[in-house]
């Protein structure tokens, strides 16, 4: 091969290959929403939803992070006989108050996304 075959070929083949972004910047920016996924985590700790059953006879309090806070019973539906029952309404109360904890994270994470799902984020 010629010196200018191969010259024309480095030539070549250098200005068909894609310039490279910036990773300097790509990296800021997941840095960025990083932070932002953080203080959305701190701001839903802080948030709490109810999650009730047996018309609010039961009450589950849980935060933004799906961590729960307190369980309240009412007394009256308290009989040592029927605790399946008492379990099955425990169940419904945590499933309300985890389905509305999660309904607050989407909600929360969406502004920062801007509507986008992006997998791992949240």
């Amino acid at each position: 091969m010629s010196r200018q075959f191969r010259r024309q070929q480095q030539k070549n083949s250098k200005s068909s290959v894609p310039s490279m972004p910036n990773l300097g910047a790509m990296g800021n920016q997941m840095g960025n929403i990083m932070k932002m996924q953080e203080m959305i985590q701190e701001d839903l700790a802080s948030k709490v939803v109810e999650g009730t059953a047996a018309g609010n006879m039961i009450k589950i309090e849980m935060n933004g992070r799906q961590e729960i806070l307190s369980v309240k019973i009412d007394p009256s539906i308290v009989n040592p006989e029927e605790t399946d029952m008492l379990e099955d309404l425990l169940l419904v109360a945590f499933k309300d108050a985890l389905s509305k904890s999660q309904e607050l994270g989407m909600e929360s994470m969406s502004k920062l996304t801007g509507g986008l799902h992006i997998p791992g984020l949240f």
